[in-house]
């Protein structure tokens, strides 16, 4: 249970993807920062934000390299030092995206929605859900309290999967918004819109990578307690 080759071998696929989109992050992203944009990132942001009305939405700087993210709960801009300040095609695009998941907040976009009603559950059974089903191993799946340990675990970082799920709409729809936004407010050019699609479609590509590996992961768990509980 605590070292089984069939769990590396069913979330292959999907640690390759997460890898190949980790190198395309990296690479667009570094190329895009060679780019110049007409306004920085918070500009960007700023006048995405006040073009939709959301002029009460603030946007500020907060530590760290892509820590880049909307509060709805403060209504607040958060972008990251590289983000906030440069002047390049990555930044606009970046603050493009999470200007996007403010306009969705605005219009409550219904899986942003679903999404935000299920983070609650799916914050607990990010910290919960393993420790629970390796505690039931122990006890053994043929007794009703491990039985009941790993069940719930399992149920539980079901959660977290549905999340993820719910997720990738949400993502995908941000970064559509965004460019969107940053033409037809003239930010940036047709042409340069290829590059900021880059960076945007890379960084959706790392969501589908973990979201593909939160499901494998969910079925090896459930064929591993199913199919493979006489093991036990």
């Amino acid at each position: 249970m605590f070292f089984d080759p069939m769990y590396f071998l069913i979330i292959a696929p999907a640690v390759l993807l997460g890898l190949w989109a980790q190198f395309r992050i990296h690479s667009t992203y570094a190329r895009a920062q060679q780019m110049p944009a007409p306004l920085s990132g918070a500009a960007a942001g700023r006048h995405i934000l006040d073009s939709a009305g959301l002029t009460d939405v603030q946007v500020e700087e907060i530590p760290g390299q892509l820590s880049d993210h909307y509060d709805p709960r403060d209504k607040v801009l958060r972008l990251s030092p590289e983000v906030y300040e440069g002047r390049t095609l990555a930044a606009v695009g970046i603050a493009a995206h999470e200007a996007g998941h403010a306009i969705q907040h605005a219009h409550s976009y219904a899986p942003l929605v679903v999404r935000n009603a299920a983070v609650p559950a799916a914050g607990i059974g990010t910290y919960v859900s393993i420790p629970l089903i390796f505690l039931g191993a122990i006890f053994s799946m043929s007794t009703p309290l491990g039985a009941m340990l790993i069940w719930l675990g399992i149920g539980l970082f079901g959660a977290v999967v549905a999340f993820q799920v719910i997720n990738l709409p949400v993502e995908f729809n941000a970064s559509a918004r965004a460019k969107v936004q940053l033409v037809s407010l003239g930010i940036v050019s047709d042409e340069e819109l290829i590059y900021v699609s880059k960076v945007l479609n890379a960084a959706a590509l790392t969501y589908v990578a973990a979201t593909l590996q939160a499901i494998l992961t969910l079925l090896y768990y459930v064929m591993r307690f199913t199919g493979g509980s006489n093991r036990d």
